[in-house]
C-alpha cells in the first residue's frame, strides 16, 4: 500500500512492534532516531527503513528537517519516560515542543497524524473505575503533564484543520519489555513482592494490540479527534496474575505469606510524598491501587477481537526465562 510514513520511537517496545508491522503493509517508511543510537537496535530495519539520526531535544534541526519534507502520515510515538536523569527542559523540548513540530508540520501538509498517548493522564489510578474518555485528567507527575499537554495541543490544532487521533495504550506487556511487567516477573520469582491483602484489579496492554490499531487506522479513514483507550479485553486480579506467573516459573502459587495491609503502603507513599519522589510512587501505587479502564468502545470502534491477558502472557514468561 502507497503511503509515505514518518514513525519515531522505533527503538522503543511499541515503536518497533509497530515499524515491523507497517512493513508488511506499506512501501515507504521514515524513522527519526536519536543520534549515536547502537546499531544493534536497529538491525530489524535496515536497507527497510529510512534512518534519519535527530535528536527530538534538537528544535531548531527539527524545524529544519520537517521544513524540506513532508508525510503521508505521522506516527509519533517516542517520548522521554519519566524516572530518566534528564532537566524538565529536555523533557517538555523532546515530549511537548518536538510534538507540537510535528503537528503543525501535519497540518501544514495535510498529513495523519497518530499521537501515541498513555491512560497516565487520567492518573496513575483513576479517581473513577474504569476510567473513560470523559473521566477527569490529572498530571501526577511531569511525564504525565507533557502527555496532558500535548493532547491539549492536538484539539487546538485540530480546530485549525489538523486531522489527528489519540491513542491512550495502557501499560505494555510483550516480549522485548523491560518495563512493570518484567520487574513483576523478576520480584516473584526472587520472592520480593509484597501486595496488598485487599483485592487490586490492573489492566494491561498486550503490545501486538497497539500496532494492529495504529495500522487498522492508517489503512481507513479514522475520524479526526477521536481518542482510544488501549488495554486488553478484561482487567484482571493483580492476585490471579501473580499466581500464574508463580506457576509457571516456580510451579507453584505464590502464596498468602507476601500479602500485607494496605496501611503499610498508604504509609510508605506518605513519606514519600514529603521529599517528592513522584517515580517511587507511582511504582508502589501501580500494586496497591487499582487501574482499569473501559474499553468497550474501541473493540467495538475498530472490531477488535478480544485479548485476554493472562493467556497471551505465557509468551512473555517464555522471553524472559530465555533472556534473564
Amino acid at each position: 500500500m502507497k503511503k509515505k510514513i514518518l514513525i519515531t520511537g522505533i527503538t522503543g517496545l511499541i515503536g518497533s512492534n509497530t515499524a515491523r508491522l507497517l512493513l508488511n503493509t506499506f512501501d515507504e517508511l521514515h524513522a527519526l532516531v536519536r543520534p549515536g543510537t547502537a546499531q544493534s537496535r536497529l538491525a530489524d530495519f535496515q536497507d527497510k527503513v529510512n534512518i534519519v539520526p535527530l535528536d527530538l531535544a534538537d528544535i531548531p534541526k527539527m524545524k529544519e528537517f520537517l521544513k524540506d519534507n513532508s508525510f503521508d502520515t505521522i506516527i509519533h510515538i517516542a517520548a522521554l519516560r519519566g524516572g530518566r536523569k534528564f532537566s524538565r527542559k529536555i523533557y517538555f523540548d523532546v515530549n511537548v515542543n518536538a510534538s507540537e513540530q510535528l503537528m503543525i508540520n501535519a497540518l501544514n501538509n495535510g498529513s495523519e497524524f497518530v499521537y501515541c498517548s498513555s491512560v497516565g493522564v487520567f492518573g496513575t489510578s483513576p479517581q473513577i473505575l474504569p476510567a473513560n474518555n470523559k473521566s477527569p485528567q490529572k498530571a501526577e507527575n511531569y511525564y504525565y503533564f507533557t502527555k496532558k499537554r500535548c493532547e491539549e495541543l492536538i484539539q487546538k490544532y485540530i480546530l485549525s484543520g489538523l486531522k489527528a487521533v489519540i491513542l491512550r495504550p495502557s501499560i505494555t506487556y510483550g516480549q522485548g519489555d523491560f518495563g512493570f511487567p518484567y520487574k513483576l516477573i523478576s520480584l516473584i520469582e526472587k520472592g520480593l513482592l509484597f501486595f496488598p491483602k485487599e483485592d487490586i484489579t490492573i489492566h494491561l496492554t498486550k503490545v501486538d494490540l497497539i500496532s494492529n490499531i495504529i495500522v487498522k487506522l492508517l489503512k481507513t479513514e479514522f475520524k479526526s479527534g477521536s481518542a482510544f483507550i488501549i488495554a486488553d479485553s478484561e482487567p484482571v486480579k493483580l492476585i490471579d496474575l501473580v499466581n500464574f506467573i508463580s506457576r509457571e516459573i516456580k510451579g507453584k502459587e505464590y502464596g498468602n505469606s507476601h500479602r500485607i495491609s494496605l496501611s503499610y503502603f498508604k504509609l510508605l507513599i506518605g513519606i514519600l510524598q514529603i521529599f517528592r519522589k513522584d517515580e517511587i510512587i507511582s511504582s508502589i501505587e501501580l500494586i496497591s491501587k487499582s487501574w482499569y479502564y473501559d474499553v468497550k468502545s474501541t473493540y467495538e470502534d475498530l472490531n477488535l477481537k478480544p485479548v485476554n491477558t493472562i493467556s497471551e502472557f505465557k509468551s512473555v514468561l517464555e522471553w524472559y526465562i530465555n533472556n534473564k
